[in-house]
């Protein structure tokens, strides 16, 4: 037994019966290290990462490999969603010394934790142009012993060409509009027009990308939509997104979307949920809103901690489902002709003369070949068009009937045994999926994901705020680990969203409570903030990733985070930090649309003008329910809104505060660029109001 057995993280806990005498992330590991003079080797994977198992497998479980690790290092397992610091700082280093990065990372370090030789995954054997992991060992060993000087000159290099990395460039000029115009004409320019996405395979899903050209599309950018359009399209047809059970794979190991990476990330599948609401919103398209629902409740049946219906504690959100059910990648999602025709056996259309199994081969053109590994990821081949024409039914009726037959199928898929669930609850990936709920929740009027918003943000408010510090992680009663950056800038932006579905003022002043203290221990006085608090765990170098990777950076997300707050509050000082961190990274972003997207969402919500909207009455008026309700009737990115009754509560912000009734009804005010309209209590011309200028020519 090593000494993982303690730990609360699943990947972890994964390793705890290997034969090498694993170690937590510390102060104990790295002073054994330097006691008994060894290097350390430092794994870092996560729970649904396949590589990571199969190294597992390979090597940490072979009795000789081990046997060695344990005699010659000291040897660190790291969960990468529990640490995103210290994944941020080594993963650059091993993209440094290499070219290339992933996971599992596999590092070498002093024992002040200064990395000196890395990798990802090594095999047991000489394979893919990549040596044996002993020889690998082995080498570095020797190394070590014989030649440590320049194994520590080189290390010292690295750190002086990481050090120069995490600063922020010295602020330019104020954010400018042409920024927007340019990111966006790259990122149609990059597009790929024949597959969908940007890139080649693997092919991700880019959420934030298609989100901010979402946000252009709103002031009059026709070519923004269809990009984005085009993009939701491609991917939303089945392969990379789950057309049985809703929710989206990691990525697609090809160009057509068609066989992912089957593991299945809360962060993709709430971010991808928002960009699929607000593309309905735009365009009315129904299947939009059919996939954003469809993934939320992937999300509620699949990676809640307690259904939705059961008392507090609230639930909140596990992190993952693996790749591998019964030792096979994308087992659980595959399928036979043999198996679709069983599972569709009970279901039938006769009053169609119409055979349903038949019916739902032709329309995912499943063959007995299958489309991978002999067997088929199911991917949408025939448009309802197409399919009522070839089998005589009425086109609105495809829909229907398909609805019918997913149903089954998935109903048979519930009897296989289940991917891994890594049932750890991340606040970052939780406030993600809180904004989505939030907004899914006004936007499409379902009191149901309302409650589940609720309860997330009770929940994280409760159990991962401990003493007023915020922590990261949570599983099975326990907190642990100091929040990171990402953390606090995306549970502001997650209570911020469920204020304006839910207008308690606990929601408001939690989210500033939150800010003032994201401020006090992350702010950078050179611009931006750290990732890490400044009374927290210190490491080599206290880092600050600013690119936007498969989630939001921390530093976009606080940018815009402080945009939001300023507008509610009145407070110059924060609209002033997020200005500046804009503006000192405006550059890169317009030359790496795709690595800064959600930067560009903080740039366009930075130079559009806002619509501050309050909505005084009594909430159960039908005439205040009219204002809100008109409020809502559409996708409005550019408008915060303050709901409150009459008089509003004193810790309720400044927005509806010193307001009156017009007429003593309920009565809703829009300012815009320090400037307010005339109290209006009509929805009509509260619609004109809010009207949304588009980009000038």
């Amino acid at each position: 037994m090593n000494h993982l057995a303690g730990e609360n993280s699943p990947y972890l806990l994964q390793h705890a019966d290997n034969p090498v005498d694993w170690f937590p992330w510390g102060a104990e590991a790295l002073e054994k290290a330097r006691q008994e003079d060894k290097p350390v080797f430092l794994s870092i994977g996560y729970s649904a990462c396949h590589w990571c198992h199969v190294m597992a497998n390979e090597s940490f479980e072979d009795p000789v490999v081990a046997g060695f690790m344990n005699e010659r290092f000291i040897c660190i397992k790291v969960d990468r969603e529990e640490r995103p610091d210290l994944d941020s700082i080594y993963m650059e280093a091993v993209v440094a010394m290499t070219g290339q990065g992933g996971w599992p990372m596999s590092v070498f370090l002093t024992a002040e934790g200064h990395p000196f030789f890395g990798g990802t995954y090594f095999p047991p054997t000489r394979h893919y142009n990549m040596p044996p992991f002993i020889e690998v060992l082995q080498a570095v060993d020797r190394l070590w012993r014989e030649d440590r000087a320049r194994l520590l000159q080189s290390s010292a290099e690295l750190l002086d060409q990481l050090a120069s990395r995490h600063t922020l460039q010295a602020p330019g000029n104020e954010p400018e509009g042409n920024t927007l115009n340019q990111a966006a004409i790259r990122l149609a320019q990059a597009y790929d027009w024949q597959h969908g996405g940007w890139g080649n395979a693997p092919k991700f899903p880019q959420p934030m990308a298609i989100e901010f050209l979402l946000l252009r599309s709103v002031l009059g950018d026709k070519l923004a939509l269809d990009v984005a359009e085009h993009a939701l399209n491609a991917m939303s047809l089945g392969g990379m997104y789950d057309v049985l059970g809703g929710g989206f794979a990691r990525y697609s190991t090809d160009n057509d979307w068609l066989v992912p990476h089957f593991e299945k990330m809360l962060y993709d599948n709430a971010q991808l949920s928002r960009v699929y609401l607000h593309a309905y919103l735009l365009t009315g398209e129904a299947h939009y809103r059919e996939v954003c629902e469809a993934t939320l409740d992937f999300i509620i049946r699949e990676l809640m901690t307690h259904p939705p219906e059961r008392p507090l504690p609230a639930p909140g959100i596990f992190s993952s489902l693996d790749a591998d059910s019964e030792g096979v990648e994308g087992n659980y999602y595959l399928w036979t002709t043999a198996e679709i025709r069983a599972a569709l056996s009970n279901i039938h259309f006769s009053e169609l003369n119409l055979d349903a199994a038949e019916f739902f081969l032709a329309a995912y053109g499943v063959k007995s070949s299958g489309n991978f590994e002999g067997k088929t990821v199911l991917q949408r081949d025939l448009d309802d068009s197409a399919l009522a024409e070839r089998f005589k039914v009425d086109v609105d009726q495809v829909p229907i009937l398909l609805r019918k037959l997913h149903a089954g199928l998935l109903t048979y898929r519930q009897q296989r045994i289940p991917p891994g669930l890594d049932d750890k609850v991340l606040t970052a990936w939780n406030a993600l999926a809180l904004s989505a709920f939030s907004e899914a929740a006004r936007y499409l009027k379902r009191p149901d994901y309302l409650a589940i918003a609720r309860q997330n943000a009770d929940f994280l408010l409760s159990e991962l705020l401990i003493d007023k510090r915020l922590l990261r992680s949570w599983r099975q009663g326990q907190a642990r680990h100091d929040a990171y950056l990402e953390d606090y800038a995306g549970l502001i932006l997650g209570l911020l969203a469920l204020y304006q579905s839910d207008p308690d003022p606990y929601w408001f002043n939690s989210a500033q409570q939150l800010a003032n203290d994201m401020i006090a221990h992350y702010r950078d006085p050179k611009g931006g903030f750290f990732d890490t608090r400044d009374d927290g765990d210190q490491l080599f170098i206290r880092p600050k990733d600013l690119q936007d990777n498969a989630t939001p950076s921390g530093n976009s997300q606080a940018a815009l985070a402080l945009l939001q707050l300023s507008h509610y509050t009145g407070n110059g000082e924060w609209r002033d930090l997020a200005e500046g961190a804009l503006s000192a990274i405006q550059r890169v972003a317009v030359r790496y649309p795709t690595g800064f997207s959600n930067w560009l969402c903080a740039f366009s919500f930075s130079l559009t003008p806002i619509q501050e909207t309050a909505i005084l009455g009594d909430a159960q008026d039908p005439r205040m329910q009219a204002l809100v309700e008109e409020l809502w009737s559409q996708f409005r990115p550019y408008c915060l809104a303050a709901i409150s009754s009459y008089p509003p509560a004193p810790n309720s912000p400044a927005l509806v505060q010193d307001r009156s009734l017009l007429h003593n009804q309920p009565t809703a005010y829009v300012c815009q660029n320090f400037v307010c309209k005339l109290p209006v209590n009509s929805p009509n011309l509260l619609s004109g109001q809010l009207h949304q200028e588009a980009i000038p020519d």
